[in-house]
């Protein structure tokens, strides 16, 4: 491709400047340990995510019991409440905070932020009394965790450039893993100790993690960019790069070359303002059309992905080994996309692994006799781990969908999607005790028929990132699928 695929940036202009992307890439260089360090701590936050959102499964059914809400005939509403109001509160909080990272606060204070608000609603909850203030915080739990993941996906990759974006981005799902893994661990440890007990576990390192964000991690060089953060965005450049210092003095003809543009029109990235940015992705056709398409298959996948951890308690096996397979089923699923993602193209990487996840799901339900309780787990760890394998595309996919000034607007609005799907999970797996067509047989069918509006998506694999809207514009003109 030549490099005059990329004129949007530079239209009528004399010279034949580089995009940002492949700038970003010149002057980092390969991949070093700054960035390898930067990218880990950013990712760690996955594994205080991975734990605040399966902890249901361990200290729901205690706080029922602790407040004797099952003797007095407690319907299947109540019991799965606290789950559901989790979920309900990321929703909320995804829409509400989900742009305040592409605009005032930037990618690291929106993370440090949300973990600060998930870690301290969950040390509260464990002095919860009864079911109503402990649901609400549970909502105010998710209402932080919200933008937690999206913040730590797009703020790593941002930090390297295209030919290791992937596999960066594989870190945290990685962490997420160990996250989920840790869970039973901690709760096979304290099982003779209060439900309460697992919230402080999780929850007070996540608060020693924020501070530790806030010090040692660098923002985005891209937002910083966008943003007109010109000294601040060089600065964080020779902080993480493996080049010599005189490379970077490639930025004084580039600074000079953009400013022109800077004054004569104000660049759509640098003067979004709250909420902008989504109405930016709404008034674009192909904009829109693409993030109506990748939430319809986000819904699908995270109604499998948050709702078959916990559902294993309807399944004849030992919670804690079921729970431990079921995060441990997360590693290969890391591990493939890891390694595969650089050479699998993401539309058939998605539609297929979302129909074996579906017809798995339904398999558990068709084969119920326990004496085949080992085929039923093995139908439900598979179609759990392709569901995985799904959600990790999903988020890189979407990174590479959209540019820049909404990327992370866009990668937030996705995540609704999943948590959606896993706020009516809690609900089928309740009714789904006593009739698991409700619970596995809708899990299979929705992520079947949601994986199929894929096909309406452009296939991004081998692409730059585009900065502005109307570089990703000029290029969904050019490569039409």
């Amino acid at each position: 491709m030549s490099d005059q695929s990329y004129e949007p940036l530079l239209l009528n202009r004399k010279n034949t400047s580089k995009t940002l992307d492949e700038t970003i890439e010149r002057c980092i260089g390969e991949f070093g340990w700054a960035q390898l360090l930067q990218s880990v701590l950013v990712s760690l936050s996955w594994v205080f995510d991975a734990q605040q959102t399966f902890i249901s499964v361990f200290t729901d059914t205690h706080a029922v019991n602790e407040w004797s809400l099952q003797k007095q005939g407690v319907s299947s509403f109540l019991s799965g409440l606290p789950a559901s109001s989790f979920f309900i509160g990321c929703l909320i909080g995804g829409l509400v905070l989900s742009t305040l990272a592409d605009t005032k606060l930037g990618r690291k204070n929106m993370l440090v932020f949300s973990c600060l608000v998930m870690s301290v609603a969950g040390t509260i909850t464990s002095i919860s009394t009864n079911i109503w203030i402990y649901s609400f915080l549970r909502f105010l739990s998710g209402f932080g965790r919200a933008t937690i993941g999206t913040c730590a996906l797009v703020l790593s990759t941002e930090l390297v450039g295209n030919q290791w974006r992937g596999q960066v981005g594989i870190i945290g799902f990685v962490c997420f893993t160990i996250g989920f893994l840790s869970l039973p661990i901690i709760a096979f440890l304290n099982k003779e100790s209060s439900w309460r007990v697992l919230y402080l576990w999780t929850c007070l390192p996540t608060i020693l993690y924020s501070i530790l964000v806030h010090f040692l991690v660098c923002e985005s060089p891209r937002w910083l960019y966008v943003r007109g953060n010109k000294e601040e965005f060089v600065s964080t450049l020779k902080s993480i790069t493996t080049r010599s210092s005189l490379t970077l003095s490639f930025f004084g003809s580039f600074f000079e070359f953009e400013d022109q543009e800077h004054d004569d029109n104000s660049n759509e990235s640098s003067t979004i303002n709250l909420y902008s940015a989504i109405k930016m992705l709404i008034e674009k056709k192909w904009a829109f059309r693409r993030l109506i398409s990748v939430m319809l298959v986000g819904f699908g996948i995270g109604m499998v992905y948050y709702g078959m951890p916990l559902g294993v308690g309807n399944l004849p096996f030992n919670l804690y080994l079921s729970v431990t397979l079921n995060a441990l089923s997360e590693l290969p699923a890391s591990i493939v996309t890891f390694f595969l993602i650089g050479k699998l193209t993401r539309k058939k990487s998605l539609l297929v692994f979302a129909m074996l996840s579906g017809i798995c799901s339904i398999g558990c339900v068709i084969v119920q006799n326990d004496d085949f309780k080992v085929l039923q787990m093995g139908f439900e760890l598979f179609s759990f781990f392709s569901a995985c394998t799904c959600f990790n595309v999903l988020l890189i996919y979407t990174v590479e969908l959209f540019p820049t000034c909404v990327r992370n607007s866009a990668v937030s609005m996705v995540r609704q999607a999943l948590v959606l799907g896993g706020a009516i999970s809690p609900m089928l797996v309740a009714f789904g005790r006593k009739n698991r067509w409700f619970s596995y047989g809708v899990f299979g069918i929705c992520i079947a028929i949601c994986g199929l509006f894929v096909l309406c998506l452009p296939e991004t694999k081998g692409r730059t990132l585009s900065d502005t809207m109307d570089e990703e514009e000029y290029k969904e003109s050019v490569f039409v699928c």
